[in-house]
């Protein structure tokens, strides 16, 4: 028998009694750093499966019980496979800029397919409004989930603030710290911010159908960041704003690829208009503590480095 649901057909079959949650790209570093939580928070291993495209990697999630399943965001059939079971399902935004709404897409539909009960999008802060070129296919992204009649929860993440400590080794080389971003203030978060919010999610701390701007308690500027990185390692490492054109120049310099060194340039620019700038704290309010402050990222980076 079939039923017909937005004028497409869904076979009406029995199929695995559902109880999972799954995580796309959960050897990443979002999706590792969820698995942590959701462990950490006492869900049973044997009730998470990790969407994964290289299951070679992924030796120490199934080492820890965790199911891994071989997915692709490019392989229907691969997908279909992976979600058979899954109850809920985290959706880890692809990597592929320009390719990412397409892959995000393929992954709602099976997810349609195989009546997953909850899909949980990691999307971009202010996705609706933002200047950023990557908002575009989040917002794609969002109004496809919304349409599908799935049920939902949409998590806007900011800035993760390890996008700017990563920069702190290069920073103490150069002996300052460069950037596009001008005075604009970022609310970032640390990456485990987000994931504990994505593990709370998935445990039904979020009421389907809400869309949650997520970003840190406090905003900082990069002279302010700077500043920081000046004061636990007691040199003098100034900011120095660039225009677009010649960050972009720089990092090409260091060798980053075109691709990142444009969207590095372009995306501090947006910061300056106040683009990755929240001060709703509702992520803190989700997973229940304060967020990362910056100089204890900064702490982490310099130990790092050490």
């Amino acid at each position: 028998m079939v039923f017909f649901r937005n004028q497409e057909p869904i076979l009406n079959r029995n199929t695995t009694l559902k109880t999972m949650i799954a995580l796309t790209g959960a050897t990443g570093q979002l999706g590792h750093l969820t698995l942590d939580s959701l462990l950490a928070a006492g869900t049973p291993a044997a009730s998470v499966a990790a969407l994964v495209r290289q299951p070679a990697k992924a030796a120490d999630i199934a080492a820890r019980g965790v199911h891994v399943r071989t997915a692709d965001y490019d392989k229907l059939a691969l997908l279909d496979a992976a979600l058979d079971g899954v109850e809920k399902l985290l959706l880890i935004a692809s990597s592929e800029i320009g390719r990412r709404f397409a892959q995000h897409r393929n992954v709602i539909e099976a997810a349609r397919r195989q009546r997953v009960q909850l899909v949980v999008f990691t999307s971009l802060l202010h996705a609706d409004t933002s200047p950023l070129d990557l908002a575009p296919e989040y917002r794609e992204t969002e109004q496809f989930l919304k349409a599908s009649g799935l049920p939902y929860v949409i998590l806007r993440n900011g800035w993760y603030t390890e996008n700017y400590t990563a920069s702190v080794p290069a920073a103490l080389a150069l002996g300052a710290f460069y950037g596009s971003a001008g005075e604009g203030r970022i609310s970032s978060a640390a990456r485990a911010d987000f994931a504990a919010a994505a593990a709370r999610a998935l445990a039904g701390a979020v009421p389907a159908g809400r869309t949650l701007e997520l970003a840190g308690d406090s905003a900082y500027t990069l002279a302010e960041l700077a500043a920081e990185i000046s004061r636990q390692t007691g040199k003098t490492i100034p900011y120095h704003n660039l225009p677009q054109a010649d960050y972009r120049a720089a990092l090409l310099n260091a060798g980053l690829p075109e691709p990142l060194a444009s969207g590095l340039a372009n995306w501090d620019v947006g910061a300056s208009h106040g683009a990755l700038f929240d001060d709703g704290h509702q992520l803190s309010g989700l997973i229940g503590r304060p967020t990362t402050p910056l100089a204890e990222s900064i702490r982490q980076a310099l130990a790092k480095k050490v």
